[in-house]
């Protein structure tokens, strides 16, 4: 009961009400312009709060239902094809030692399909919505470099 997915026409912003979380906001688009992203997320939270307030402790963060989502809340992810680095017996020690959690395409626990792998920045407490972004942009752009250099 009290479950929805609302979406823009080109199904590049959603929110889901009442799943993990009591709302989850999302901005998605193919390609790699993070910045579009972010900025039709930062625009759409905030049209958002013009009407629902969201509830915010100064030590904890934004305060959600599910508690790894506390702090900035932000999990920037990228659907990515490492076939050479996936490979590797220490891809997910590697992914560890750059603040970055490795799913399957299909959510937490699932596995990769055709070797794409969702990447993620791992915190959410402690960083910025900014940090948050930079951590997942930063690993995954050292994973790509690890990645041309694999034989």
């Amino acid at each position: 009961k009290g479950r929805g997915i609302f979406h823009n026409n080109d199904k590049t912003f959603l929110i889901w009400v009442n799943e993990e979380d009591h709302m989850r906001i999302i901005s998605m688009q193919e390609g790699s312009d993070v910045g579009a992203v972010l900025d039709r997320l930062i625009r759409g939270v905030k049209g958002i709060e013009k009407r629902v307030p969201f509830s915010r402790d100064e030590r904890l963060g934004w305060l959600t239902f599910c508690p790894t989502n506390l702090g900035s809340t932000v999990r920037a992810s990228v659907h990515i094809k490492l076939p050479k680095m996936s490979a590797r017996k220490d891809f997910n020690e590697i992914c560890e030692k750059l603040n970055l959690q490795v799913r399957g395409i299909h959510g937490e626990h699932s596995e990769s399909e055709g070797g794409v792998y969702d990447i993620s920045n791992k915190a959410r407490l402690g960083l910025s919505e900014y940090q948050a972004v930079k951590q997942m942009y930063d690993g995954v752009k050292k994973l790509i470099e690890m990645e041309k250099k694999e034989k």
